[in-house]
């Protein structure tokens, strides 16, 4: 049996910036300066990314840091106080319908027909859009190892879980949205949804998920956005990310200076002997010159994303200071 994104994809021509489909940035998604305020209360405050063709683009941030709200402006669920939205230059707001037709939204809440048995829920859903296909669906909920003999009713948080994950990739749309896409699943299915996404970046889709679990994002995604009180404080481009590493060791004689190539090293030294050394770059020279030390119980562990989400969460003051990573939004 194919699997479903073996089955063709139809085609969308997302729009470059510069005009020039051949040598500007492909970008599907973007925002600029997008707010949106409730009285006293600012939601989301002057939002500006851009989201490429076949790119899996992450939005971390706490609960209220402003993830559901940027979503609904996308949707076109809600009505910006400010700035734009365009999903491939479609305005969310004056043309939501024409914009919905180019994605497949999973929300963190979905709700389903509770009378209905999976297998007709599906069918269901499927005569909706013609985009979407009753084969595609029933290949997705094989491979999620779904029950569509029961009623939703009758079905456990997961199961219901995995039939709304089963209805929204059924959809050929050109752009997913996520929202939380793996809350309740067990670690085996959890694996199977990062698949299903890898899959869908590999045939040129676009996905914008948001997640809460750090490494799920450090697998899948291209960038990250963070938020912080309705702000976008910092971009990761987890290709950099990826060639970080913090190396723990115990020191047991003289610690020699590194070579002129690794003076970008931070190394921390402590009055018990351990030394952490973090680096952003390749580990070969690292490695050479580590073998001539007196380091002992050398530890070598990607950086991930946990340090960079914890600068601006666990340090408000950060966020009076633009990130690198905002310059390319």
């Amino acid at each position: 049996m194919n699997s479903p994104e073996s089955l063709p994809v139809k085609n969308f021509r997302p729009r470059s910036l510069s005009g020039d489909g051949n040598k500007g940035l492909l970008v599907f998604v973007v925002t600029d300066g997008l707010t949106k305020k409730y009285s006293h209360v600012t939601a989301l405050d002057q939002c500006s990314l851009s989201v490429e063709r076949g790119e899996v683009f992450g939005l971390l941030g706490p609960n209220g840091s402003g993830k559901t709200t940027l979503l609904r402006l996308l949707l076109g669920f809600l009505h910006p106080t400010s700035g734009t939205a365009r999903i491939d230059q479609f305005d969310c707001t004056l043309q939501s319908v024409a914009a919905h037709r180019q994605l497949a939204y999973l929300p963190g809440d979905a709700r389903l027909y509770r009378q209905m048995r999976g297998r007709d829920l599906l069918a269901f859903f499927a005569s909706l859009r013609p985009d979407n296909s009753l084969q595609r669906a029933r290949q997705l909920a094989q491979r999620l190892d779904l029950d569509l003999a029961r009623r939703v009713s009758l079905m456990s948080t997961g199961m219901r879980q995995k039939l709304a994950l089963a209805v929204t990739l059924s959809i050929d749309a050109p752009l997913l949205i996520l929202d939380e896409p793996t809350a309740n699943l067990d670690p085996t299915v959890r694996a199977t949804v990062t698949e299903l996404i890898l899959e869908a970046r590999s045939r040129q889709r676009t996905v914008l998920l948001s997640s809460h679990i750090l490494p799920e994002i450090e697998q899948v995604c291209d960038r990250v956005a963070i938020l912080c009180q309705g702000r976008l404080v910092h971009t990761q481009v987890m290709s950099e990310l990826r060639r970080r590493h913090r190396i723990r060791a115990r020191l047991r004689g003289p610690f020699s200076k590194p070579p002129n190539e690794l003076a970008s090293l931070s190394i921390q030294t402590g009055p018990d002997g351990h030394v952490v050394i973090e680096t952003c770059g390749d580990l070969a020279p690292l490695l050479g010159w580590l073998s001539t030390t007196t380091l002992d119980e050398i530890q070598i562990e990607p950086l991930g994303l946990r340090p960079v989400y914890d600068r601006f969460h666990a340090n408000p003051a950060t966020l009076d200071t633009p990130s690198r990573g905002d310059v390319r939004l």
